[in-house]
């Protein structure tokens, strides 16, 4: 491959944690206000289930939007944008309450591509990822970041749709089917396959087999618990 592109959350950064509780203490107050009309929706937000079934990998709009479906509402788009709006308001005061580091497999991987002198882009539907990347003293190692503001500048769609990652790859300069994309959401693995991406990486953080087949079935050529794990032999 010539270049690779990275999704952040999950795959850079371990800000996926906190993105998936502030998720959750936002959907469970709106369902505490609101119960789902059939009794077998009125569960709680799952930090693993829940999180990258539905909302991984997406704006806060599709991601609150899936939520709801999900739980069986059939409600207007003020519902969805109220949602979206409390895990916001409580994402950003977890930054603020806490640090977000990178994963040192991926910051292992990231020095030996870029003394290689390999191109790469971060690409995240995350309009914090310049942020969490800069916090996460990574961001000089990228040629191009695409994150959810120039998405939404652009009117890029979201995971499954590769046009996020395309953008990212064009951004470099080096055709898709050159490029690598490291990603750990189902939606991110099925837009790199949908992108034409010459390697698709899927990134099992939850070290479970159940979920590395998973990966593999929306588009994973490869499957590693950590990043780290391309320097060796890549292993599940």
């Amino acid at each position: 491959m010539a270049a690779m592109v990275f999704d952040t959350d999950g795959v850079i950064t371990d800000s996926a944690r906190v993105h998936a509780a502030a998720w959750k203490e936002a959907l469970d107050a709106f369902m505490d206000q609101h119960p789902p009309p059939a009794a077998e929706n009125r569960r709680p937000f799952d930090i693993r289930g829940d999180y990258l079934a539905y909302v991984d990998g997406k704006s806060r709009l599709d991601g609150a939007h899936s939520l709801l479906i999900s739980r069986g509402y059939k409600l207007p788009q003020t519902a969805v944008q109220e949602v979206a709006a409390a895990k916001e308001k409580l994402f950003t005061k977890r930054l603020r309450d806490g640090r977000i580091e990178a994963y040192p497999g991926t910051v292992r991987l990231l020095r030996a591509l870029h003394g290689a002198g390999l191109p790469m882009a971060a690409a995240s539907a995350s309009r914090h990822a310049r942020e969490l990347l800069t916090a996460a003293e990574v961001l000089d190692f990228f040629d191009a970041l695409v994150d959810g503001g120039e998405s939404a500048r652009l009117g890029l769609p979201s995971k499954p749709d590769p046009a996020l990652f395309l953008e990212a790859s064009r951004q470099l300069g080096i055709p898709p089917a050159r490029t690598a994309v490291a990603e750990d959401a189902l939606a991110g693995v099925e837009a790199g396959r949908r992108g034409g991406f010459g390697l698709v990486i899927g990134v099992n953080r939850t070290a479970t087999a159940d979920f590395a087949t998973q990966l593999r079935q929306h588009g994973a050529d490869v499957v590693v618990a950590d990043l780290a794990d391309l320097l060796d032999e890549p292993k599940d």
